[in-house]
């Protein structure tokens, strides 16, 4: 049976999650089509087995006995069994019956991965977080480290996906919370040994067919070359590119209710006063409202020209429909409105 209490590295990941609830209990969840706030009446922590989530089962239940803000919460476990590798229903039993040892009651979730054309990781993730949130009246908790975050930072530079994608990902995304995006991943396994805690490792995690796995590999190898503090420098990165594409956003979520107008077309004046910053991302929120998928860079920046560098063309291709400027307005035409000759019928 797993030790009840936390040694320095077990109490480093227990305060890191006592200050990421107390602060979103406190607040409370979004009432829904309601106004207001609704109380917070369970916590679920999604354990994959790995020292990562195991950390963090065991921070959590700490948590759940010592901090006040949190008495009378219930807390649990969900280990999600994507059923991509044999023996996966073993792992996750075997990661269940160690969260237990903890005194946190855990429950085995298999879910079917559907790869869309995503890729499998993109699949995986979908049908986890569907399984973790299943339950809207809880607060779910992941196991992210710092080491994640500065590896998401490198994987959005090598794409050049801009400052949205160097954000990283968010402590806090609506019910979804990441407490340890401040813990290094050698702290989470040190956690797991002070609380007799075995880890599983995930052989995806040394598969070189994955890009993360590549990165990881890596990145050991970066720091010895940048120096060290390389994954701290990241996750500051992530930090401070976060801070600036949410006011980036914001100013223009701002120029997109300007610009829009009646049948989801928008304003080619509005646009073309706006700054580069807000126009892009503007276009790129237009666009998926539009049901406009995958788009990228250079859909935007193709639809952008007709903006700002407009010669009479007729439009530009996005997937599955066509950007068509029409005088003074830009509309998403989708496929069953263009002539079979790809231009747009009149």
């Amino acid at each position: 049976m797993a030790r009840q209490e936390l040694g320095p590295a077990g109490l480093k990941v227990a305060h890191a999650v006592r200050t990421v609830l107390r602060a979103v209990v406190a607040d409370g969840l979004p009432a829904g089509r309601t106004v207001g706030r609704r109380p917070v009446q369970r916590i679920v922590v999604g354990v994959s087995g790995g020292a990562d989530s195991l950390a963090l089962a065991a921070g959590t239940a700490w948590c759940s006995r010592r901090v006040d803000e949190l008495a009378g919460l219930d807390v649990s476990a969900v280990v999600v069994d994507h059923a991509l590798q044999e023996g996966s229903d073993a792992v996750a039993a075997r990661a269940a019956a160690q969260v237990e040892t903890l005194g946190v009651p855990a429950r085995v979730v298999r879910v079917e991965v559907a790869d869309r054309g995503e890729g499998p990781e993109a699949a995986a993730r979908v049908s986890r977080y569907r399984a973790l949130l299943a339950d809207r009246d809880a607060l779910v908790l992941v196991g992210h480290t710092l080491d994640d975050q500065a590896e998401t930072v490198l994987l959005g530079l090598a794409r050049g996906s801009g400052t949205r994608s160097l954000a990283g990902m968010a402590q806090r995304q609506g019910r979804l919370l990441r407490p340890l995006l401040g813990v290094r991943r050698a702290e989470t396994a040190a956690a797991c040994r002070e609380a007799g805690l075995e880890p599983w490792s995930d052989p995806h995690n040394d598969d070189p067919s994955y890009s993360r796995s590549r990165l990881r590999a890596a990145l050991g190898t970066l720091a010895d070359v940048l120096g060290p503090g390389l994954p701290e420098a990241l996750a500051r990165t992530a930090e401070l590119c976060r801070a600036d594409a949410d006011l980036l956003d914001a100013l223009a979520a701002r120029v997109l209710v300007d610009a829009s107008q009646e049948g989801g077309a928008v304003a080619v004046a509005t646009l073309l006063h706006a700054d580069r910053a807000l126009r892009d991302r503007a276009l790129l929120t237009w666009l998926r409202r539009e049901g406009v998928a995958d788009v990228s860079a250079g859909h935007v920046r193709a639809v952008a020209e007709l903006v700002t560098d407009w010669r009479g063309q007729v439009g530009v291709d996005v997937p599955g429909a066509r950007v068509a400027r029409d005088g003074r307005l830009l509309r998403v035409l989708r496929d069953e409105v263009r002539s079979p000759g790809g231009g747009v019928q009149d």
